[in-house]
């Protein structure tokens, strides 16, 4: 069991499609049909791809940047042009150039609603507004039909960024003419070529028109601004000397950048002179000071002191002042500081000289700049004026020179046809239909269909009513199963050219598969209680037509053919089956015996072929569930158990009436009889509990069992189903 209830197992799925395979292909079929129907009734439709490369250049032309910038095609860039090639502007082109307005494949030739307008103005407008309005309304219908064409071509026309090929733009067009879709494709991407074309050309001449009235503008104020300096020049006598003619705007600046280096090194001069005078001024040690203590030959001489003033300190621990050595020792070092003292001397005196010697150069340096620019003679205010009138005249020239160059790039764009998108893979008409893709459509609906017949399959499968497995049984009844019974072909009854009964067909062939079946439920039935082997037996079922009758006699005939004294009674007072069986029907039975009617010993018959006695159910009772409670079959039962050696009673079926509930009193044991895959679950619960507790029932018994579809259950079917594969050998005499 721990097998069972560990999960999904392979082998149910492999049964599972195996029982409703018939149902999956079915649904799957259909599908595919359905499927191909609506492929046959599609109108094969062709695509033609051109390929674009957008091919913005590299090099840049002179002034060129400025007013024609070219492109950098980003991702943001390519969605744009995308957007341009889908624009109605540029579809309205390859509409106008290529006809597209009265082909019936994208053409309109009328609008709904103009012919009643037309027909309105005809009616409440004069002559000559008729007229007017009759070109209104082709104007209105041309319109239309432009509209509707540039529409169609529109939602045929697909334009998308070729996979890993940069800035490949694919341009597809689909069309039920294969060679339409390709001049169509072509046509967009010429006409896309031709926009980029245009839309430079008009760039290039806005801006040589604006470059013009600009020109014109700088050539004035140039005008303007040199007669300005012209004339302060003659109004202070300055004519002789003009920077305008000796000297040139690059001269000048690197007058002005020499004076203000000599200005700016002057000036640092003079802050290390400030910090020599502050020291002195102070009476502190000049020694202090960056430049003197930088001083490299300084720094030797203080490494000699340190060195003598070291020696002298040894001196003196050994001798006197007084001895020669210290005194010679003493004689250089004030050597060595009076050295020292000469060096910081030395550099106070070339920091005064390098600021002398920076002032004077600066003094140079504006002394000629002022003789170059013939400022000399001009005070302060004048030469600032002068200056600033210069300045503003060589701006002027330098924006007028700079516009002039310009304009002649401009104008000599305005004619250069440099192409930044070009067609690298013209369209060509397409080998075979773009849609309906007809393979794939049939193996989508192929694997629709299966997953739908499979779910399908699934829900049928749910939704059976039936028990089909001993685990089902068990699960819900908490019940064993005693025993399967095949469902039997009359053909198989047929023996000798005969036509036999069941009881009658187990005592010919005894070592049939169905004769197998009773004996392994005359085992299960005693196995089910081993210290008290149950004798008084109650056949009995949910409905009618279970078989239940059927079986209750095979058992009897079955146990007979072993030696067991068996006596089956027909306790079907409604529906007497076993006595039509015995052919008793007609003759007093159990009826007869309980009401007093007759004796024992005549309603008794003894069955010479099948070996069995037996009580047929008599006449018509008006109250069988009274006779079978009465104490008189209490007593009948009895007697019977001390008589024979098993006794079954064949019962109605516990649903329609409750006949079976009073005969399971009076039994050991019931077995119940359960239609295989037929009889509704929670009905035979239901009945099952009626019984008071599962201890009166001994077990269930399939009957019916079709074997070919009780073997898809796999190893849930072994345990019931006989007949599988070399099964039948056994079976067979």
């Amino acid at each position: 069991m721990a097998e069972e209830t560990s999960g999904l197992d392979f082998r149910d799925v492999v049964n599972f499609l195996w029982r409703r395979w018939k149902f999956i292909a079915s649904v799957a079929a259909f599908v595919v049909l359905a499927a191909a129907v609506y492929v046959a009734r599609q109108t094969p439709l062709y695509t033609a791809s051109a390929q674009m490369l957008l091919d913005p250049r590299k090099e840049k032309i002179a002034g060129q940047e400025a007013f024609l910038t070219e492109m950098a095609y980003d991702q943001f860039a390519l969605e744009s042009q995308i957007s341009i090639i889908r624009s109605t502007a540029l579809l309205r082109r390859v509409v106008e150039k290529e006809h597209l307005v009265g082909d019936p494949e994208f053409g309109v030739d009328a609008v709904v609603g103009t012919g009643a307008l037309a027909s309105i103005r005809a009616l409440f407008s004069p002559p000559e507004q008729k007229a007017a309005g009759r070109a209104s309304d082709d104007a209105i219908a041309s319109a239309a039909r432009l509209h509707r064409a540039v529409e169609a071509v529109k939602r045929s026309l697909a334009v998308t960024r070729a996979q890993g090929e940069g800035l490949v733009l694919t341009i597809a067009f689909t069309s039920p003419d294969p060679a339409k879709a390709a001049r169509l494709a072509n046509a967009v991407a010429d006409a896309y070529v031709v926009d980029k074309l245009d839309a430079r050309f008009d760039a290039a001449q806005r801006a040589s028109a604006w470059l013009a009235d600009r020109i014109a503008e700088l050539r004035q104020q140039l005008r303007a601004s040199e007669e300005a300096v012209a004339r302060f020049r003659a109004e202070n006598n300055l004519s002789g000397a003009t920077s305008y003619t000796s000297l040139s705007q690059e001269q000048l600046g690197q007058l002005n950048a020499r004076l203000v280096g000599a200005r700016s090194e002057t000036a640092e001069k003079k802050a290390r002179l400030d910090i020599l005078h502050k020291i002195e001024a102070r009476g502190d040690n000049i020694a202090g000071l960056p430049d003197v203590a930088n001083s490299g030959s300084l720094g030797d001489l203080r490494k000699q002191l340190a060195d003598l003033s070291r020696q002298e300190a040894d001196l003196l621990a050994r001798y006197s002042g007084n001895h020669p050595a210290v005194v010679n020792l003493r004689a250089q070092i004030a050597d060595v500081r009076r050295s020292v003292a000469a060096e910081i001397q030395r550099v106070a005196a070339n920091i005064r000289n390098d600021f002398e010697f920076a002032k004077a150069r600066q003094d140079a340096v504006e002394r000629t700049l002022r003789e170059a620019t013939g400022q000399t003679d001009l005070d302060a205010t004048n030469a600032i004026t002068l200056r600033e009138l210069e300045r503003t005249a060589a701006v002027n020239k330098s924006m007028f020179e700079d516009f002039l160059q310009r304009a002649k790039i401009t104008q000599e764009q305005s004619t250069f046809e440099a192409r930044d998108a070009r067609v690298i893979t013209p369209a060509m008409p397409p080998g075979g239909p773009s849609y309906p893709k007809k393979m794939l459509i049939l193996l989508g609906a192929l694997a629709g269909g299966l997953a739908i017949g499979g779910v399908g399959a699934f829900a049928l499968e749910k939704l059976s009513n039936g028990f089909m497995t001993p685990r089902e049984v068990e699960d819900a009844l908490a019940l064993p199963l005693l025993a399967s019974f095949s469902k039997i072909d009359a053909r198989e009854l047929i023996v000798d050219g005969s036509a036999l009964s069941i009881p009658e067909y187990l005592a010919v062939k005894p070592l049939s598969r169905f004769n197998e079946a009773f004996r392994s439920l005359r085992g299960a039935v005693q196995m089910c209680d081993v210290d008290h082997p149950p004798k008084v037996l109650q056949f009995t079922s949910t409905i009618p037509k279970e078989g239940k009758s059927t079986l209750a006699l095979g058992f009897a005939a079955s146990a007979a053919q072993s030696g067991v004294k068996v006596l089956l009674i027909d306790g079907d007072l409604r529906q007497p089956s076993v006595s039509h069986s015995l052919k008793a029907e007609k003759k007093s039975g159990l009826v007869d015996y309980l009401l007093g009617d007759a004796e024992l010993q005549s309603v008794l018959i003894y069955d010479d072929k099948l070996r069995i006695w037996g009580l047929p159910a008599g006449r018509k009772a008006q109250n069988p569930s009274d006779l079978l409670a009465s104490e008189r079959m209490k007593a009948l039962i009895a007697a019977f158990r001390e008589k024979f050696d098993l006794v079954i009673i064949d019962s109605p079926p516990i649903g329609p009436v409750i006949d079976p509930l009073i005969v399971s009193r009076i039994v050991d044991k019931v077995v119940y009889i359960v239609r295989w895959a037929s009889t509704v679950r929670e009905m035979v619960a239901h009945s099952v509990d009626r019984f008071g507790g599962h201890s009166k029932v001994a077990g269930i018994v399939f009957n019916q069992v079709i074997d070919a579809q009780a073997q898809k259950y796999g190893k849930h079917a072994y345990s019931y189903y006989y007949g599988v594969r070399d099964y039948n050998q056994y079976y067979t005499e």
